[in-house]
């Protein structure tokens, strides 16, 4: 089974190195780090007046969850993995929301079944204050871009994620291997 994931490995890295050179994975790697910055770290941040977009994804992510359970609960354990961030860096976002009054904290049983939070009446209207500002501005992207263009783009985007992540773990285990001797 190794073997084979060698000769794999080894296959697309004779096909990158045929297709792509390497002064343009600079210029593709450059423009698309750029793009991503842009996107994530740019002007859409001057929209969130009252949280930071990690809080505002957070706040959003509980809501939606809240919304799909009968109990409300949001475990933090699905908050991390949702955002993609370790549970003790959830934790430090979710206590600065609960010490805003945005999130109740709670846990079931003893803790050890689960620490939840819910989502309070003044985090729901501060989110809906932030979401309104949102689809305003997005309303006019979307109409400009087109409709077809973004599932486009959200399709192909995720599926860039997905191959940066399985390469970003390949070469993760790759350097750890080479530290471990």
């Amino acid at each position: 089974m190794e073997q084979r994931e060698n000769i794999l490995n080894e296959e697309i890295k004779e096909k990158i190195k045929e297709e792509i050179k390497d002064s343009d994975i600079i210029k593709l790697s450059h423009e698309l780090t750029y793009r991503r910055y842009l996107l994530s770290d740019g002007k859409i941040r001057s929209f969130f007046r009252k949280v930071s977009i990690p809080e505002y994804l957070a706040l959003h992510i509980i809501k939606e969850s809240g919304q799909k359970g009968d109990s409300g609960k949001t475990y933090l354990k699905e908050i991390a993995d949702s955002m993609q961030r370790t549970v003790r860096q959830t934790s430090h976002l979710v206590k600065a929301l609960q010490e805003r009054g945005m999130l109740a904290w709670s846990h079931d049983g003893d803790g050890s079944e689960g620490t939840y939070v819910t989502i309070t009446d003044s985090g729901k209207k501060m989110l809906a204050e932030e979401e309104d500002m949102l689809k305003q501005y997005y309303r006019r992207v979307f109409a400009r871009f087109g409709k077809e263009n973004l599932m486009q783009l959200l399709t192909l985007m995720r599926q860039l994620e997905s191959v940066m992540g399985a390469e970003f773990k390949e070469m993760g285990a790759a350097v750890n291997d080479g530290t471990d001797e």
